[in-house]
C-alpha cells in the first residue's frame, strides 16, 4: 500500500518568472502556456471594465486585438491564435456574448443560452465548454449559482450535461470531451467525459477565484482565495483521484488567470494588495509518477473505449 501511495504521490514542479503584463487587470480571461498565452478582459486598477488583450510570446506581452465588447468576471482560454471569450459582465449586467479571436482580431461567435457572471471556460473559437456561473438580481437582491454546461462547436453553443454542485468563482480547463472543474462555491472537483460530470477528489482547502491547468487524469490548480478570503500562492497538483500538495507560486494572488497543463503552465495577473502585472511559468516533473499515470490511463481507457 505505502508503495502505491509513493507511486500515485505528484511531483512538485517549479515556478519561474516570466515578462510582466503592460496592463493590471484582475477576473480576465486567459488561456496558454509559458511558451504561447493570450489574456483578455478584465478590470484595471480603477476597476474599470477594460477590453484590451495581451499575448505572450513565451518571454514578453505584447498589444492584440481589442474585444468588442469591454468585460471582466468573464470566462475565456486559448492561446494568441486561436481563443474565445464567453459571459461576464460588461457594466450593464452580464452577458451571454461569444467572441472568438484568431490571432489579430475579435469576431462575434455565437451566444451562450443564459448570461452569467463568474462564469468558466476552457477550449478555444473552434471548440470549447463553459460551465457554471452567477446571477445577482439588484431589485431583489435574490442570487443563483448555475449548474449550467454547454459546448461550443466553432459556432453555437449547445446544451452539455449539468454539474452536479452549481457554483461560481470555480475554475475549468481541459475540452469539451475532457474537463474538470474544481473550487470556488465547493471544494469538490467534478471531471467531464463529453456527456456527464462524475465526482472526483476534493482540493485540500477552500479555494475561489483561482486558476487551472490540465485535464482529468493530471491538472494543477493555483492561487485564489482561500475560505477567510486570503489571496494564496499555494498549488495543489491532481493525479486523476486525488489533489496533494505543490510548488506554492512566488506570489499570492486572487483573481488571476491561467492555462496549459499539469506539465507546462502559466499564471497572469490578478490581486493581492492592489491589481499585478505578475507572470509566472510552471514547469512540471514528465517522468514523474504523477504523470505517467495519467498519461498510460489516457492510453488504457482509449483502448478500452
Amino acid at each position: 500500500m505505502a508503495e502505491d501511495a509513493e507511486r500515485r504521490r505528484p511531483m512538485s514542479g517549479t515556478w519561474s518568472a516570466g515578462g510582466n503584463l503592460g496592463t493590471a487587470r484582475s477576473e480576465h480571461g486567459g488561456g496558454g502556456n509559458g511558451e504561447d498565452a493570450i489574456c483578455m478582459g478584465g478590470y484595471n486598477n480603477s476597476y474599470d471594465y477594460i477590453n484590451s488583450t495581451e499575448e505572450y510570446s513565451g518571454t514578453s506581452w505584447s498589444s492584440g486585438g481589442t474585444l468588442a465588447t469591454a468585460r471582466a468576471e468573464c470566462g475565456g482560454d486559448g492561446n494568441s491564435s486561436n481563443a474565445i471569450i464567453v459571459g461576464g459582465d460588461s457594466g450593464s449586467g452580464p452577458l451571454s456574448s461569444t467572441q472568438e479571436y484568431n490571432g489579430t482580431a475579435w469576431g462575434s461567435g455565437g451566444a451562450s443560452s443564459l448570461a452569467r457572471r463568474y462564469t468558466t471556460a476552457a477550449g478555444n473559437a473552434s471548440g470549447a465548454i463553459s460551465a457554471a456561473g452567477f446571477f445577482y438580481d439588484e431589485e431583489t437582491e435574490d442570487t443563483w449559482d448555475y449548474e449550467l454546461t454547454e459546448e461550443y462547436n466553432g459556432t453555437a453553443w449547445s446544451a452539455g450535461g449539468d454539474l452536479n454542485s452549481a457554483r461560481h468563482s470555480n475554475s475549468l480547463s481541459g475540452t469539451a470531451s475532457a474537463a474538470i472543474c474544481l473550487g470556488g462555491t465547493y471544494s469538490s472537483t467534478e471531471e467531464y467525459n463529453g456527456t456527464s460530470w462524475a465526482s472526483g477528489g476534493d482540493l485540500l482547502g477552500a479555494r475561489e477565484t483561482h486558476a487551472s491547468a490540465g485535464n482529468p487524469t493530471a491538472a494543477i490548480c493555483m492561487g485564489g482565495w482561500d475560505g477567510s478570503y486570503n489571496s494564496l500562492a499555494t498549488c495543489e497538483a491532481y493525479d486523476g483521484s486525488a489533489w496533494a500538495s505543490d510548488t506554492s507560486m512566488n506570489n499570492a494572488r486572487d483573481s488571476l488567470a491561467g492555462g496549459g497543463s499539469a506539465t507546462a503552465a502559466i499564471s497572469m495577473g490578478g490581486h493581492y494588495d492592489g491589481l499585478v502585472v505578475i507572470t509566472e511559468e510552471y514547469t512540471g516533473s514528465s517522468s514523474s509518477a504523477y504523470f505517467g499515470r495519467g498519461f498510460c490511463e489516457g492510453i488504457f481507457h482509449g483502448v478500452m473505449d
